[in-house]
């Protein structure tokens, strides 16, 4: 999986990549894989003025400095999708050093964030803390950094509180564990549900339209529109809808 790896990844220039040199974009970002489980964590930042948000520091905290100060880009936020450890392990000790807010998920993950320091014992998850953010967010909201703006759609299924963030003139969303190329979320995890899972994405995702690229939580990127048309588990011909 091309994401899969230890080194950060930029997306990809192309017509619907943030920052591509054919036709500037408000934002760009970089994936920096971390933690055991290779959650892909997102720094994205607003062009225009180099400020910017990490999307799901789950560990590796210094490492994920030392790409920001690699791109110049100052770390004005954290954002959060959920509230699973390997993406919000490390959101309370990159904050406090930055001393920055964190912003997200939905307040139904809050169970979930107050429970993150009970796996600072395990290889890998030494950073983790409880989490309590600055704001809450729900949908429709919006979250800003420097002069760019991400939308904000709740998702529940893998997680009560998810949430997704998206740019809509950059054509780009990173959207936690709710979907995956060719698969999606676990609901087998407490308060998970499927059927509400099936529900966020085709009523929630869909819509934003087929040429979303999106940066999942763990593995290569997609776009909706392949996975509408590919995807196993929710697809149109899955869900038998034409």
């Amino acid at each position: 999986m091309a994401q899969n790896s230890t080194t950060p990844n930029s997306l990809a220039p192309n017509s619907s990549a943030p920052n591509s040199p054919a036709s500037p974009l408000p934002i760009s970002a970089i994936v920096i894989p971390v933690t055991p489980y290779q959650q892909n964590c997102s720094l994205v930042w607003c062009t225009q003025t180099m400020r910017g948000a990490v999307i799901d520091p789950g560990g590796e905290l210094e490492r994920i400095r030392n790409v920001a100060a690699e791109r110049g880009v100052t770390i004005e936020k954290v954002l959060l999708t959920h509230g699973h450890l390997d993406h919000a392990g490390g959101a309370t000790g990159l904050a406090r050093v930055l001393n920055v807010p964190i912003e997200g998920p939905h307040q139904d993950d809050l169970f979930l964030l107050e429970d993150l320091s009970r796996h600072a014992k395990r290889p890998g998850f030494s950073e983790s803390e409880s989490c309590q953010p600055d704001r809450w967010l729900a949908d429709g909201d919006t979250v800003t950094f420097g002069a760019a703006e991400l939308g904000v759609r709740h998702c529940p299924g893998h997680t009560p509180g998810h949430v997704v963030l998206y740019h809509a003139g950059a054509k780009i969303a990173f959207v936690g564990d709710v979907l995956f190329a060719g698969s999606v979320g676990r609901t087998d995890f407490p308060k998970g549900n499927h059927a509400q899972l099936v529900d966020s994405i085709t009523t929630r995702l869909w819509p934003l339209g087929d040429e979303m690229r999106f940066v999942p939580g763990h593995g290569q990127m997609s776009n909706f529109g392949w996975e509408r048309k590919t995807n196993p588990y929710v697809s149109d011909l899955a869900l038998g809808r034409d």
